[in-house]
């Protein structure tokens, strides 16, 4: 359980990782993934407008301003608790449960946060540590509501270690539309809570595994916000 000693399965993240401190703060209002999708819906929005008239370019300029709220990646205060475990994104919480940590191979707390198609899709660091491993495992595009999602789906994990010794492992989940997972953070890369490490395009799941012994502060049906809502205290 977390012995770096251990065999690790799965590939690291196909994404690459930019400079050290390129997910921090501060960041645009509008998230970098986000700008090539926007700015070819506001091309066909405009082009349409030009050609076939106002009527005809008004569904796509509502796509403009959909994208342009999809992608925004607004800041956030960070809590000033120590042992505070951040959500890691914007969302719903829909497991709060014991279950087994796959990664680590340990019992743990599981708790996990739903994003929707009209919630920040940004991912940030739920706690201060150092990134010891990360795998990416391929799989299916299941509804990301569904449990089963958290062991079938195309994923991408990072084992995170605090200065205090605790585990905590993060685990992006690919969805039924979302189907695109960033990762900027590798092994030996070091996270601040609340920085940015990644991203999901339209709607997905965050799984956190915690040591058992954490105590869950949100709730099932819990509405949360990356950074600035605590969903556990370590112990």
């Amino acid at each position: 359980m977390g012995d770096e000693s251990k065999t690790l399965t799965g590939t690291p993240p196909a994404s690459g990782l930019p400079p050290d401190g390129a997910g921090a703060y501060p960041h645009p209002i509008i998230a970098r993934e986000g700008w090539p999708f926007i700015l070819a819906s506001v091309a066909a929005a405009a082009a349409t407008h030009w050609f076939a008239g106002t009527a005809w370019a008004v569904p796509l300029w509502l796509v403009v301003a959909f994208m342009v709220q999809f992608f925004r990646d607004p800041p956030r205060v960070v809590p000033p608790e120590p042992k505070a475990v951040l959500s890691p994104a914007d969302g719903r919480i829909v497991a709060v449960e014991r279950a087994r940590d796959p990664y680590l191979e340990r019992d743990a707390l599981k708790m996990s946060v739903f994003m929707n198609v009209f919630n920040a899709h940004s991912n940030r660091s739920p706690v201060d540590g150092e990134v010891r491993a990360a795998w990416h495992h391929p799989g299916k595009f299941f509804n990301a509501e569904l449990s089963k999602s958290s062991l079938e789906n195309e994923r991408n994990a990072l084992w995170i270690r605090t200065a205090g010794g605790a585990d905590v492992t993060c685990v992006q989940i690919a969805g039924l539309i979302a189907r695109r997972i960033l990762c900027y953070a590798g092994a030996g890369r070091r996270l601040a809570r609340g920085e940015r490490y990644g991203f999901i395009r339209f709607g997905s799941r965050l799984d956190v595994y915690l040591p058992p012994e954490s105590r869950p502060v949100a709730s099932m049906g819990d509405k949360v916000y990356a950074t600035e809502t605590i969903l556990a205290m370590l112990p």
